[in-house]
């Protein structure tokens, strides 16, 4: 998924040359457009899979009460909040890593380490606490490598990369000196966020579960009308919402091949830098790959890259040979 990424991130202008490639209609003169792109990929694939799936909804009709965490809860939760957010934070400076990675991790922790791990899943306070703060935690820690390095974790924040892109900002090293005001108001933005969820979701979680409530008959047309107008509304051109319609099944056959949406956002993103870099890289040395493995820093870097590529072929064997040597 990486790769077609890659290969969709080439189409339009070449940005060393200046030639067009894989250029087979005006709207692709500039390149695929990231924002029709992720609506497709994400929104009108999410339509079409549900519209392909039966699911029945079981709306909870008990009354909502007890929202606030008593100070006995917060006694009881004050380390699995603290764990959480350490692991938490760590994984979100790992490209690829996630707020869903770091609930799940934070949960299985919990879960190994707890007196009581048969009551996980029944309300433990401990299995919501940690898997909390962790997804928060991440959650922000995704903005490290995007505003230090330029690199986006996961597909979020890719978007919001295309994003500060389109309005003239560059995400790496040098955006703290030339643009402080957008750097330091990101960061004072996440605590503004934070107290205002805390003001505005709490009293308005009853409301928010009535939108459950909503036919999927009116809520998928609903869904797909606000995609069409984001779509036209970018450039008001109507090639803008052929594209993200293209995505939109591209998405669905995806998911239903089981194929992961995410890493094509982060390749569509990353790969004119990538391209940009690589043949800047070979400018210099006159054509000579040699140049990727006689600098330190780019041989490590390449070493470290090939390591994440093996070793989940090497763990997934492993763990498939266990579950035949248990059968």
């Amino acid at each position: 998924m990486a790769a077609v990424g890659i290969i969709l991130s080439g189409v339009g202008m070449d940005n060393i040359e200046g030639g067009y490639r894989f250029v087979y209609a005006r709207i692709l003169l500039d390149g695929i457009n990231i924002v029709p792109a992720v609506m497709g990929l994400f929104g009108i694939s999410e339509v079409l899979m549900n519209l392909d799936t039966e699911v029945r909804k079981e709306i909870l009709s008990t009354r909502i009460k007890n929202l606030l965490p008593t100070l006995r809860d917060w006694s009881n939760s004050i380390w699995f909040i603290l764990r959480g957010t350490v692991l938490g934070f760590f994984l979100g400076l790992i490209p690829g890593g996630g707020a869903i990675i770091a609930s799940f991790a934070s949960y299985a922790i919990e879960k190994k380490i707890s007196k009581h791990p048969n009551e996980f899943g029944q309300g433990a306070i401990q299995g919501v606490a940690g898997p909390e703060a962790a997804n928060n935690a991440a959650a922000s820690g995704n903005f490290i490598p995007l505003l230090t390095l330029g690199i986006p974790a996961n597909a979020v924040m890719a978007i919001l990369s295309g994003a500060l892109m389109i309005h003239g900002l560059q995400p790496g090293p040098l955006m703290m000196s030339a643009h402080p005001d957008v750097f330091w108001g990101t960061i004072v933005s996440m605590y503004i966020g934070n107290a205002m969820l805390l003001v505005l979701n709490i009293p308005l979680i009853p409301l928010w579960v009535k939108v459950l409530k909503v036919p999927y008959y009116l809520l998928y047309p609903l869904i797909l009308l606000f995609c069409l107008i984001g779509a036209y509304s970018i450039d008001n051109n109507p090639g803008t919402v052929v594209v993200m319609l293209v995505f939109g099944v591209m998405g669905y056959l995806m998911r239903k091949f089981r194929y992961d949406a995410a890493p094509v956002v982060l390749a569509l993103v990353l790969g004119k830098e990538l391209e940009r870099s690589f043949r800047q890289s070979l400018i210099m040395a006159h054509g000579d790959f040699s140049i990727f493995v006689t600098r330190y820093l780019s041989l490590s870097l390449l070493i470290v890259a090939v390591l994440m590529l093996i070793i989940p072929i090497f763990t997934q064997r492993r763990g498939l040979s266990a579950l035949k040597s248990d059968e």
